[in-house]
């Protein structure tokens, strides 16, 4: 065992296990490290938003190829942040009534694509018992179906109709499972790395051998 003589190591040592101490209790040294990373996520994303959108979507096309049609949504933008100013935070209504609108008629369009077409789209599929993936389709077919049912609440659930929307209980349930095992398996495998940098790059031990 060798420990690194790399200061950013320690330093993401350090992090990670001020991090993890919240597990025992909040502590100082769990405020800072969620201050730090804050922090340095702002400063991040102010410098993102520098390089790639007011400069070059708006600082060059408006001094250097003369678009000046830029400087209204601009105005909004600046409109925008004059929601801290209480003397003139009556002026954001404007933009934020340009911005809820435009993204509305902009993102209806693609959401009904996207969740309602596709889906319509994923639930046409030949059914068929003679095939692996007809079977599966037809499980796909009766999941969709049975789970419209469950949320279709102007009809009292009983007899048969009352059946199939326990069936889609059934279905959201593995749904709901099948996500939250993502969710587990996706933060074991950031706990995962972060034990092997300490152990790696910290601490210096081989564990490929």
């Amino acid at each position: 065992m060798q420990l690194s003589t790399n200061i950013w190591v320690w330093l993401g040592v350090f992090f990670t296990l001020s991090v993890l101490s919240f597990l025992y209790k909040d502590n100082p040294f769990y405020k800072l490290a969620e201050h730090v990373t804050v922090g340095v996520s702002i400063g991040y994303a102010i410098v993102l938003w520098w390089n790639l959108t007011v400069y070059p979507r708006f600082i060059i096309p408006v001094f250097e190829n003369g678009h000046f049609i830029l400087i209204i949504p601009a105005i909004l933008g600046l409109m925008m942040v004059l929601r801290i100013v209480p003397k003139w935070s009556w002026l954001s209504r404007y933009a934020i009534c340009f911005t809820v609108g435009g993204g509305a008629g902009m993102g209806i369009p693609r959401s009904m694509q996207a969740s309602v077409l596709r889906q319509l789209e994923a639930t046409m599929l030949p059914l068929s018992l003679n095939s692996a993936t007809g079977i599966n389709n037809i499980v796909i077919f009766i999941g969709v179906l049975t789970v419209l049912i469950y949320f279709f609440f102007s009809k009292e659930h009983k007899g048969v109709f009352g059946g199939a929307a326990k069936i889609g209980i059934w279905f959201l349930m593995v749904g709901f499972g099948a996500t939250f095992g993502y969710t587990v398996m996706a933060r074991l495998s950031l706990f995962i790395g972060r034990v092997l940098f300490i152990l790696q790059d910290f601490l210096g031990l081989n564990l490929a051998g």
